[in-house]
């Protein structure tokens, strides 16, 4: 009779080589998706997800009100502020020192 400490081997090991083989196969899954989806016209859009955002591009467009010690720029909007605020309030300085 098998024990519990081999079946749980046995199992693991069927789990690698499992993992191991979906690996082996997501490239030509993916190039198959991309390929339909050019085919087709279907853009990340209509499937519900988000379309890639370019890097580097900023998602804020108001003018920046405020900077930071090293440069940075800040509109002063709503939401989170960035580090460098947080840490100047932290040090006791007056955000209105860094208006521009």
């Amino acid at each position: 009779m098998t024990s519990y400490s081999e079946l749980m081997a046995q199992a693991q090991a069927l789990m690698a080589q499992a993992e191991q083989a979906r690996k082996n196969e997501l490239a030509s899954v993916i190039a198959d998706i991309k390929a339909k989806m050019k085919q087709y016209g279907i853009t990340v859009a209509d499937l519900g997800g988000a379309p890639a955002r370019k890097p580097g591009k900023s998602k804020s467009t108001a003018a920046a009100k405020y900077r930071g010690p090293n440069g940075e720029l800040w509109a002063g909007g709503p939401g989170r502020k960035p580090e460098w605020v947080r840490n100047a309030m932290a040090e006791g300085k007056n955000i209105e020192d860094f208006r521009i």
